[in-house]
């Protein structure tokens, strides 16, 4: 890895940790970064997610707080966190090389509608639960959360939107207290299967490593950025980030 290679990755990471701590997809950032630093998709993919481990471990101890008693409920809701994560692990390392670069499109594309319609999306699934009842967190939740887990595992570009419209409902519509309960899922899954990347070779620790450092220094001064740019704003970057590499990785991967 070269000096001018490095440089890209830290301020991708920046840029990335940045975006995390005031609206979300920071993968639409880094994942693109990871592949023109020159690895390979799937490569790309699992040190993508291992590269935000630090931000999501940080932002656990910033908001621990807020956090909720860890009852038999909220474990539940964890084991089914982390069995969809090596679930969808182990079918990102399974999957065909080319297929994937065939997916790649269809993925950044449907992180770029998720993010561009989160608040529908959190707002949708608060009510989804409470029509049911629902008013704490319980096992009930895991058949939602599984297969919100196994995408996390698989790919994870706006994971978080959809982690946070289903634990919000624990929050009683406390945007800051469903952030915590998120990123403390959102740790524990990526952590998990992490370990599972780690021990079938499939990080490319270097890029990683780089990566991984300037997104805690963006996590550590996007709360700053946040007070002075309108969400609205960086909601509107990134969406158009997400679009143009939609359509740039179509060209290249299915043209």
């Amino acid at each position: 890895m070269d000096l001018p290679t490095a440089s890209m990755l830290f301020a991708a990471g920046i840029a990335g940790g940045s975006l995390a701590s005031m609206v979300g997809g920071a993968s639409l950032v880094t994942f693109p970064a990871f592949l023109a630093a020159g690895l390979p998709p799937i490569t790309a993919t699992a040190s993508n997610i291992t590269a935000v481990v630090p931000a999501n471990i940080i932002a656990v101890f910033l908001d621990r707080s807020l956090l909720p008693s860890i009852d038999r409920n909220f474990f539940g809701l964890i084991a089914a966190s982390v069995v969809g994560a090596v679930i969808g692990g182990f079918l990102l390392l399974n999957t065909p090389h080319r297929l994937f670069e065939v997916l790649i499109p269809v993925l950044l594309g449907f992180a770029t509608v998720i993010f561009a319609c989160s608040p529908q999306i959190a707002a949708w699934l608060r009510a989804r639960n409470a029509a049911r009842g629902r008013t704490t967190i319980s096992v009930t939740s895991v058949p939602l959360l599984l297969p919100i887990s196994v995408y996390g595992g698989y790919f994870g570009a706006g994971v978080g939107v959809l982690l946070l419209g289903v634990l919000s409902v624990v929050a009683d519509g406390d945007y800051r207290k469903a952030n915590a309960i998120k990123n403390l899922v959102a740790a524990i899954t990526t952590g998990v299967v992490v370990v599972y990347f780690t021990i079938a070779g499939a990080v490319s620790w270097p890029q990683t490593a780089v990566m991984a450092a300037g997104a805690t220094v963006g996590g550590f001064f996007g709360g700053r950025l946040g007070s002075w740019v309108s969400p609205r704003t960086m909601r509107f970057i990134v969406v158009g980030i997400g679009v143009a590499l939609t359509a740039a990785y179509a060209w290249r991967y299915w043209f």
